[in-house]
């Protein structure tokens, strides 16, 4: 038979490509080291398995009853293991471990004129991440923060405003109070970084879109249901999952084609995240005089009036204008967005809702609060709190520590590539470039750290435990990551989540009208 013949007769051809497509199956489940490792059969063949995991939302229930079911190593992937052990955070996220991030965060990173925009949190060089976090890290200080509280006293004053008129004095009205919140962590992350409200909570309303852009954005790197792209049609609504196979986003949303089109103003790559950002920094550096005819930023300009995050990484840019560009105060500008906003806001609804569903447990911190009050030791006259009132409280720490711990605002394992000449985890021999990782959902269920009870909600094992077991759960808590990769802006969430908490139930009585099944 010719090479002709071979290649176009098609039961030849469709025989062909089954066998390839059964030897890479193969290979896939039993061509690597992993083969012994326990999970579901079909995670091992291909990684589409994961990605009909994601898209069928709540992967993270798939992946406690999984290490329920199979132990503390779980084969996610031909390639990918997930790890509930928390003696594996050390091994894997501690600084100088050597394990980078997969590329997974490839897919995350927003784009401007054609070109990525590499924050903390996206970029993948451990060395580009280390000498980036010098360069901003004393503007996420709580030393910093702190100096950041009327701001976060702003928009707290205009939310419970907002929500005084439309809710409470006997209208009857339901507050959808998830949405609210979502509001409430966008403004407050306007504040600290623009030094205005960016009109959500305000306007009661999503200001630009950008809260449903986000999502989108977060849904394309996770799950993706590429929704309304380039128009308004649901039908047109394309489902496919990227996050899990990161090499389909160079096809899609980042192909070279389209971002070099993009770069030479023909198209536009821009995301929306990104595109706000630019805007509302053109409209602070217009404000305070600091840009030139040209575009550029200028220097000795007349410093702005507060200290926010623009203003510094402005600072920065001064200082290293080589390091940090234009374009990286813009990537710095839209991680604060991207981050700050969406993750706090999770929390706040997490720790809300489990409160509304733990009528006792409300009381007991409603009661504490008005102790405090009753002691003079809540001294405003607006019904606001302090930081420095409130950080230290007993029930309140054990109310957002419980929260954080039973609804992480991560669903996913934070996925790390083990480095050249492999490691040992857990007693476990892992290859080079073996994509591990750990789920905070697994981990703070783990029953020898948090109790036999570590399903239930239970704000109480945070008092009740002793000194050493509460220090070991507080190192166990994996919400913001660990290591030299841990959040940067978890203080940011600290200091808005500690004021909110408290400064609604002092001022308002909160219930469940309904309550359905509580899903993000």
């Amino acid at each position: 038979m010719t090479y002709t013949e071979l290649f176009t007769d098609p039961k030849l051809l469709l025989c062909l490509i089954a066998i390839g497509l059964l030897g890479r199956l193969l290979h896939n489940r039993y061509g690597h080291e992993l083969s012994s490792i326990p999970g579901p059969f079909l995670a091992s063949l291909t990684d589409f398995w994961r990605l009909f995991l994601v898209w069928g939302r709540r992967p993270e229930q798939a992946h406690i009853r999984l290490h329920q079911q199979y132990g503390r190593f779980v084969r996610l992937g031909p390639n990918s293991v997930s790890i509930g052990d928390p003696q594996a955070i050390q091994t894997i996220y501690s600084p100088g471990s050597k394990f980078s991030k997969s590329d997974f965060y490839h897919v995350q990173q927003t784009v401007a004129k054609g070109q990525p925009l590499f924050t903390l949190f996206t970029s993948t060089d451990d060395r580009f991440h280390a000498k980036l976090r010098r360069g901003v890290s004393s503007a996420y200080s709580m030393t910093t923060l702190v100096q950041f509280e009327p701001f976060v006293d702003s928009t707290t004053s205009q939310f419970l405003k907002q929500l005084n008129t439309k809710y409470a004095c006997g209208s009857g009205t339901i507050c959808d109070f998830s949405k609210w919140l979502q509001y409430y962590a966008f403004d407050v992350i306007g504040e600290l970084t623009f030094s205005k409200r960016l009109g959500f909570v305000d306007n009661g309303r999503d200001v630009d879109g950008i809260i449903s852009a986000l999502e989108w954005l977060l849904n394309y790197a996770a799950v993706v249901g590429l929704r309304n792209f380039g128009g308004s049609s649901r039908g047109a609504d394309i489902p496919v999952q990227i996050g899990q196979m990161p090499a389909l986003d160079r096809l899609y949303l980042k192909n070279p084609i389209r971002m070099a089109l993009s770069r030479l103003g023909w198209t536009s790559s821009n995301t929306p995240v990104a595109e706000f950002a630019r805007k509302r920094i053109a409209e602070k550096l217009d404000s305070e005089k600091l840009v030139l005819q040209d575009g550029s930023i200028a220097s000795g300009a007349e410093p702005a009036v507060r200290r926010d995050f623009v203003s510094r990484f402005l600072e920065a840019h001064e200082k290293d204008p080589s390091f940090i560009t234009k374009d990286r105060v813009l990537a710095l500008t839209v991680a604060n967005m991207f981050a700050g906003s969406d993750t706090t806001s999770i929390s706040l609804q997490g720790i809300f809702y489990y409160l509304l569903k733990s009528p006792m447990d409300m009381d007991r911190l409603v009661a504490e609060l008005h102790a405090q009050k009753a002691n003079g030791n809540f001294d405003r006259d607006d019904g606001l709190v302090r930081w420095d009132q409130v950080k230290d409280l007993p029930f309140l720490n054990a109310v957002i520590k419980e929260g954080f711990r039973c609804h992480p605002a991560a669903g996913l394992p934070l996925e790390r590539k083990v480095p050249e000449g492999g490691r040992t985890i857990c007693g476990r021999y892992f290859p080079a470039g073996t994509i591990v990782g750990c789920s905070a959902w697994v981990i703070h269920r783990d029953e020898s750290i948090f109790g036999t009870d570590a399903e239930q909600y239970r704000p109480s094992r945070w008092i009740e435990a002793s000194e050493p077991q509460r220090r070991l759960m507080d190192a166990s808590l994996f919400h913001f990551g660990a290591g030299s990769r841990t959040c940067i802006g978890k203080n940011i969430s600290f200091l808005e989540i500690y004021k909110l908490v408290p400064a609604v139930l002092l001022r308002f009585q909160v219930r469940i009208v309904t309550c359905p099944p509580y899903q993000r």
